[in-house]
């Protein structure tokens, strides 16, 4: 994951050299729902439980490429509360912190008002899951494979100053390497299978112009 990390930010440099329009500081929050997850503890104890809901902050670099693309890098985090059932039996509650580092590009819709920049765009990177309550001989940290995608607009309030309204929703996909699990006395992974994790959240934040890029 480490790679995928050095190549999230290789690329944005990449992109950097291309970069012909302003470069903006994109500050995020928003609110993100429940969800649920499921794994295997071994061969034939099922462990699910549900990954709470709550407030999502986040900020990214991004960097105008034409009038209507850009590429950022960006970070979100979630501080919130994991209750976890063994074999249908409440275990305990873990405190949780989830981080995503991802790389998206942003498809910009030209309107007549140029006050109003709507635009979607698709997310992939890395979740990184921090169990902050270990016990045993559990993992802290678990890195999966995230992806995401986003829908919102920018509303100008002035030529470098702009509120953000944005829907998106951010995924961690615990197939690979065998499911995430936080339980009493467990691995840092059950066995191998699949379940995915999707965080849906409804938000905005403010978007800054740190230059004013070229024509």
């Amino acid at each position: 994951m480490k790679k995928l990390f050095y190549t999230l930010a290789l690329s944005l440099l990449a992109l950097g050299a291309y970069a012909q329009k302003d470069i903006r500081l994109n500050g995020y929050g928003a609110y993100v729902f429940d969800d649920k997850f499921d794994t295997y503890y071994s061969s034939n104890v099922y462990v699910n439980g549900k990954i709470k809901g709550g407030f999502m902050w986040g900020a990214g670099l991004e960097l105008g490429i034409r009038d209507d693309y850009g590429a950022e890098l960006s970070y979100y985090r979630l501080d919130t509360k994991a209750p976890i059932y063994l074999a249908g039996v409440r275990d305990r509650t873990i405190d949780l912190a989830i981080n995503y580092i991802m790389l998206g590009g942003m498809r910009y819709l030209m309107v007549a008002n140029e006050k109003i920049e709507p635009y979607g765009g698709l997310l992939l990177g890395m979740a990184i899951f921090n169990n902050k309550n270990p016990q045993g001989s559990e993992a802290s940290s678990a890195t999966k494979f995230a992806w995401g995608a986003r829908l919102g607009t920018n509303i100008w309030l002035s030529d470098r100053f702009g509120l953000k309204l944005q829907a998106y929703v951010l995924s961690a996909v615990q197939g690979a390497g065998g499911g995430l699990y936080f339980g009493t006395g467990g691995a840092g992974a059950g066995v191998s299978t699949y379940s995915t994790l999707y965080q849906f959240g409804l938000g905005g934040g403010l978007t800054i112009k740190l230059s004013p890029g070229g024509e």
